[in-house]
């Protein structure tokens, strides 16, 4: 089992979880986040008082799967939310170590669905 957490621009969510979707992955729980990277932000000016803005709005998806769904994840998530530009995202795969079902108490792989 892992865990699959992909941050990506706000404008590729409904392309993530339409992709997901196609790839029979209907489980998931997505976030709206502020980060930076390698972008490092922007500059904008508002009343002529300069500021820089170095949280960026992401969105992250939490995506928890058997083994065999990681692979089909992680091509359906850089399929449609790779732009080639810097901040397109960035997506880590752990280890989940126990997962339960807390309505019927199911663990394992089964629990994760």
């Amino acid at each position: 089992m892992k865990l699959i957490v992909a941050i990506v621009r706000p404008e590729a969510v409904q392309d993530v979880k339409d992709a997901l979707r196609k790839a029979e992955i209907h489980k998931m729980t997505v976030s709206h986040v502020k980060g930076c990277g390698q972008q490092m932000g922007y500059s904008e000016s508002f009343r002529g008082i300069k500021t820089q803005v170095n949280l960026l709005n992401k969105v992250r998806f939490e995506i928890g799967v058997n083994d065999n769904f990681v692979k089909p994840a992680l091509e359906a998530i850089m399929g449609v939310a790779r732009t080639g530009k810097i901040g397109d995202g960035k997506i880590f795969v752990l280890p989940i170590e126990e997962c339960y079902r807390i309505r019927t108490g199911e663990d394992g792989s089964i629990a994760i669905g």
